[in-house]
């Protein structure tokens, strides 16, 4: 796991970007890699050969959220609805390593979690499902497993549900069918948490939650988790049983040392595919403006500096 606390490190003794007063928000102009893994040192001779996980840097801004009005789907939803920016590009880049692993480590259930709150695993969860159902070819399930502060429905205005996940684990009766809710114009269905779940805990430990997500895998190619924290609340590993991996998120100037530590040591290491580093201030690259060209939104932002 070195790789995941050397990017932790980074971050924390990265100063926070400054920022200005303004009326509106600042552009989404950070930008966002992925950095390969690469074998342990010091293996012994004839010791197999450790793989680290990737570690995926996320764009800031795209998963920065307002307090001061509304947003819309489209401003969270950037993987979708602004597909042309370097926002989008960099989940596309997350996209990329989860349908890789699709073919080689059979991974169709995937989750987003995180140590704490407020570290950008909705919005992570949500561009990831939508970079993955711009494929006509893939069907793709986002649910919002997060019973205790579900977030899914809220940001992607979607209103009026008459059930969600709640209501198909307290009812057997309940199909897929009735639960889940198409996105309009987009290759994206969605699973809404729904009413409010008065015993989280015990509902995801029915094997109501096994029988609902068994009926998903034989219905989508991809099924994308946004899960609570690991470390507050146990709901995650009741979870963990029944998805093929899982995401952590960890937030730049943010997310602790101790607690990433304490999440990855709770998460069966075989489930851990990797960390997305989000809110990494680095500006992207100068040629994407040119490869972008002129009549992108991406092409006119104004690459971000350092003050």
């Amino acid at each position: 796991m070195s790789k995941f606390f050397e990017a932790l490190e980074r971050s924390q003794r990265e100063p926070a970007p400054r920022t200005r007063a303004s009326a509106s928000p600042a552009p989404a102009d950070q930008s966002a890699t992925l950095r390969p893994a690469s074998p342990s040192a010091g293996v012994e001779p004839g010791a197999p050969a450790r793989v680290e996980a990737p570690v995926v840097e996320a764009p800031a801004a795209a998963t920065r959220l307002a307090v001061d009005r509304p947003r819309r789907a489209a401003e969270h939803l950037v993987s979708l609805f602004d597909p042309t920016s370097y926002e989008a590009e960099q989940y596309r880049v997350l996209r990329h390593v989860v349908e890789t692993l699709r073919k080689g480590a059979n991974l169709q259930i995937l989750a987003l979690t995180s140590a704490g709150v407020g570290d950008g695993k909705t919005t992570t969860a949500m561009n990831l499902a939508g970079s993955l159902a711009q494929s006509t070819h893939a069907r793709v399930l986002l649910a919002d497993m997060d019973l205790r502060r579900p977030m899914v429905a809220h940001r992607l205005g979607l209103g009026g549900a008459k059930h969600g996940c709640v209501d198909a684990l307290l009812d057997s009766s309940l199909t897929l069918d009735d639960v889940v809710q198409n996105l309009p114009h987009f290759n994206l269905s969605v699973l809404p948490a729904g009413r409010p779940a008065v015993a989280p805990y015990e509902l995801l430990k029915s094997p109501r939650l096994e029988a609902l997500l068994d009926e998903a895998r034989q219905r989508y190619d991809f099924i994308v988790l946004d899960t609570p924290p690991f470390v507050p609340v146990p709901d995650c590993r009741l979870i963990a049983k029944c998805v093929d991996g899982f995401l952590v998120v960890v937030a730049a100037h943010r997310t602790p040392r101790g607690a990433l530590a304490e999440t990855l040591d709770l998460i069966d290491p075989g489930k851990v595919m990797g960390l997305v580093f989000n809110g990494n201030d680095s500006h992207h690259p100068g040629y994407y403006d040119v490869y972008a060209g002129p009549s992108s939104k991406a092409g006119r932002r104004r690459p971000w500096r350092k003050a």
